[in-house]
């Protein structure tokens, strides 16, 4: 597929907090371009046809950590943001929204879940407080998470993030 040609999808998110207001977010890489550094990204993934974004959203959480929470355990969408991004030498455009899930403690992260994709990309996993996504070199996406997680972490919504 010629990256011209861009690949449309919703797409559903999860900011995934611990008691301790760490979030949960994966290391990946793009295996088409193995020179680029790798990245840092939260829950999440592509719709399903058909599917609502809250239940997208429960279905990635399961997939990916082994976490099985009902569609009442996630607050939101709190956030929603166009992503436009190349993968294995597609152009993607995926408008997603984001969810909050609060865990009272970190756990364990079961990634049996993954597909062919993620195991061939996604090589970690970290629970990130704030000043630590603060504070990296690393790439993180969204770029606005610290901004994005001021709220919930003071006992408030999601801050407006432009």
């Amino acid at each position: 597929m010629a990256t011209s040609e861009v690949i449309h999808r919703p797409g559903a998110r999860v900011l995934l907090l611990d008691g301790a207001g760490r979030i949960l977010l994966f290391r990946g890489h793009d295996p088409a371009r193995p020179d680029v550094a790798p990245y840092w990204f939260t829950v999440g993934g592509g719709l399903r046809p058909g599917e609502a974004a809250r239940d997208g959203a429960i279905r990635e959480l399961a997939e990916e950590t082994g976490l099985r929470l009902r569609p009442g355990d996630l607050t939101g969408p709190v956030w929603h943001e166009v992503a436009e991004y190349s993968f294995e030498n597609a152009a993607y455009r995926q408008t997603q929204d984001f969810f909050l899930a609060r865990l009272p403690e970190a756990c364990a992260v079961d990634t049996s879940g993954f597909d062919d994709v993620e195991l061939r990309s996604v090589d970690r996993y970290r629970w990130w407080t704030v000043a630590d996504l603060r504070g990296t070199v690393e790439t993180v996406y969204p770029r606005c998470l610290p901004e994005l997680l001021d709220g919930p972490l003071a006992g408030r919504d999601i801050r407006a993030v432009s």
